[in-house]
């Protein structure tokens, strides 16, 4: 008699009684984490913005991942629009609305402080790492966070609490970047204009949730295409010039 396997997810902890996820854990290890490796990585650079624009520059990120992240996960599941609360506005987030937010939010606030220099290079390591510690915390949660994939015979499909083999999503987003992170280590040594790894990270990574999205049971907002799809769009719309420009350069070495 063959003995049926019981998946292992959502991983949780006991504390006083009660059972939690260690999502919550990881998502303030990110947090701390990637402020940590910014403010190291800020003291290696000549930064010719003022630490109080930094600093405001910092607060336009944050508010702005905070309206964008709810924003774009909550259009993830369109029917439930007209039904929203404030409970399920507040638990419903995803980093591609937060990435998206908080870019408009530091663009508004740079605006505002008269800040016209490109900000975003000396964040795109700190923001790899908290992504993939976050990530660990997603990929624990199972079928718990809706960041699973479709179920699939792929010979990495595994079971994430339902019994069924899918697409760990999360899994293939980390690995993806780690590679990020070797790619702009070596790009570090490269003469590059100012701003330019932000936009390149930016592009990939969208390009990434962009083409993994098929692989998760995602809901159609517009043109069988989701929220993340149309972010993802957007993004290589608002950074067209710099998509030819890096094109131009990168295909004649081809």
């Amino acid at each position: 008699m063959l003995l049926k396997s019981v998946s292992p997810f959502p991983f949780q902890f006991g504390l006083f009684g009660h059972q939690y996820h260690y999502h919550y854990i990881f998502e303030t290890l990110a947090f701390i984490i990637g402020v940590r490796l910014y403010y190291h990585y800020k003291k290696g650079i000549a930064d010719p913005i003022s630490d109080e624009n930094r600093l405001w520059i910092m607060l336009g990120a944050m508010l702005g991942a905070l309206v964008g992240s709810r924003v774009v996960a909550v259009l993830e599941t369109p029917e439930l629009v007209n039904h929203l609360t404030f409970s399920v506005l507040y638990q419903s987030k995803t980093i591609v609305g937060g990435l998206l937010g908080g870019l408009f939010g530091v663009e508004l606030i740079k605006k505002i402080i008269g800040v016209d220099i490109a900000s975003g290079d000396v964040y795109v390591i700190p923001i790899l790492v908290a992504l993939i510690i976050g990530r660990i915390g997603c990929f624990s949660m199972g079928i718990d966070e809706p960041t699973y994939g479709i179920p699939t015979r792929f010979f990495m499909g595994m079971d994430l609490g339902d019994g069924i083999p899918r697409h760990p999503i999360m899994l293939y987003e980390m690995s993806y970047l780690v590679l990020l992170i070797f790619l702009f280590n070596v790009l570090k040594h490269k003469e590059l204009i100012n701003g330019d790894r932000f936009k390149l990270f930016m592009l990939l990574y969208f390009l990434f949730r962009f083409l993994i999205e098929f692989i998760k049971p995602y809901h159609s907002l517009f043109l069988n295409l989701s929220s993340i799809h149309w972010s993802a769009l957007f993004i290589f719309i608002y950074y067209y010039r710099f998509i030819f420009r890096i094109s131009k350069r990168i295909l004649p070495n081809l």
